[in-house]
């Protein structure tokens, strides 16, 4: 299968980044990539903290230009969970309807999805888009989105998308 673009997995996660839990989300979400036909070029752990969470996002953006960062954890309720902020800080502009045709495909599955704060947006030729931290609700989430996603890459690095077959039939 020819690669279509490259991407980095950011498992956000203060027991994974000290050791205390494997990362479950981080490699589902790679190999989901994997087997669309990306290339995973960085898979990292990072903690709870927005500055860390912001500085890796605008290095993959920045200096390493890949075209999709996903994020996965830290997008709930609790104190520390502070990945959309993150993303929100980095982005230029935003993508609502990433998040909101996610959380829509995990309403069908739990009405928790409501209480997902994912975020999405770019930042210059990067398409940042956060996931749950639980494998199951990782691979949920990027399994509504990603059969869309190749074509906003397509139109956000210069390429040639073809917006007359926006009906994915």
């Amino acid at each position: 299968m020819e690669e279509k673009f490259t991407a980095a997995v950011v498992t956000v996660s203060d027991r994974s980044f000290r050791g205390e839990r494997p990362d479950g989300s981080g490699p589902v979400v790679k190999e989901l990539l994997e087997r669309a036909g990306y290339r995973v070029v960085r898979l990292e752990i990072v903690p709870d903290e927005q500055g860390e969470i912001e500085a890796l996002l605008r290095s993959l953006a920045d200096r390493e230009d890949v075209a999709l960062a996903v994020t996965t954890g830290g997008t709930g309720f609790a104190p520390r969970d502070v990945t959309p902020e993150a993303t929100i800080a980095v982005c230029q502009r935003m993508t609502p309807g990433i998040p909101e045709a996610m959380r829509l495909a995990s309403l069908r599955v739990t009405p928790r999805a409501m209480l997902s704060r994912a975020a999405a947006g770019i930042r210059g030729r990067t398409l940042i888009v956060n996931l749950p931290g639980s494998p199951k609700a990782a691979r949920e989430n990027l399994e509504a989105v990603l059969p869309a996603l190749d074509h906003g890459l397509e139109m956000l690095r210069g390429g040639p998308a073809d917006c007359a077959g926006a009906g994915g039939k």
